[in-house]
């Protein structure tokens, strides 16, 4: 069974997920509002939570380092811990990511490949205690990665917490049950700036619907807003 998605997320007014870049505000420091976020992040009490490559790769901070002698791997999954409290999931497709600890903070890492990653990068993920899941078809089936969360580590909650393109590529796949998203006082205002959801030219208009299911005025000048997601 695919697990329950709730995609939670912390922005300001236009959308920026960088707190870093966001003005301040009289009613909050940009660490107060993290903090919160992370603190409801807690209370949502998911079994894992999942975001994108180049998010993991801010957090594992680790070099290539293949054993020199691979052999055989598993495909086209292999779970070095099985019955971990919490998971941290990664998507890499292309598979990039390195790790020099099996954890993020406690939570096993999991990574979600694409079929053509090399064995060798597979041997290093195997060899630091790393899980992981081989997409079987040339481009990665979201859906059936999920099903294979919930069906072999039984995670049954899994919070979406990535950049505007994984956020994106759940919406658009109809894999999000909701979205939780904290709106900061403060405006990012680059030219550049990005949403917390991006999916390609075609946006996501006609994908999914949004039904409004609270809204909190909280401390420190956030608000927080809960909506249902269904297909479009």
């Amino acid at each position: 069974m695919k697990p329950q998605i709730i995609c939670h997320m912390l922005a300001s007014l236009d959308g920026s997920l960088h707190p870093s870049r966001y003005t301040t505000s009289p009613d909050g420091t940009r660490a107060e509002w993290s903090s919160l976020y992370e603190h409801i992040h807690n209370d949502m009490a998911g079994d894992a939570w999942i975001v994108g490559r180049v998010t993991m790769a801010e957090m594992s901070k680790a070099a290539a380092h293949p054993p020199a002698n691979a052999g055989q791997v598993d495909r086209p999954y292999h779970f070095a811990q099985g019955h971990a409290a919490t998971y941290a999931v990664a998507l890499d497709a292309t598979g990039k990511l390195h790790f020099a600890k099996p954890d993020i903070g406690g939570d096993h890492v999991v990574v979600l490949l694409g079929r053509d990653v090399a064995d060798s990068h597979l041997a290093e993920l195997a060899a630091d205690g790393v899980s992981y899941i081989v997409s079987e078809t040339p481009d990665i089936d979201l859906a059936a990665m999920l099903e294979v969360l919930g069906r072999e580590l039984g995670i049954r909650r899994l919070l979406l917490e990535g950049g505007a393109g994984i956020n994106g590529s759940f919406f658009a796949a109809g894999l999000v049950d909701e979205l939780s998203l904290l709106v900061a006082p403060a405006i990012d205002g680059r030219a550049a700036n990005q949403g917390f959801v991006e999916f390609g030219e075609g946006g996501l208009a006609g994908k999914m619907q949004l039904s409004l299911t609270s809204c909190e005025a909280l401390v420190h000048g956030l608000v927080h807003l809960r909506y249902a997601v269904k297909p479009g």
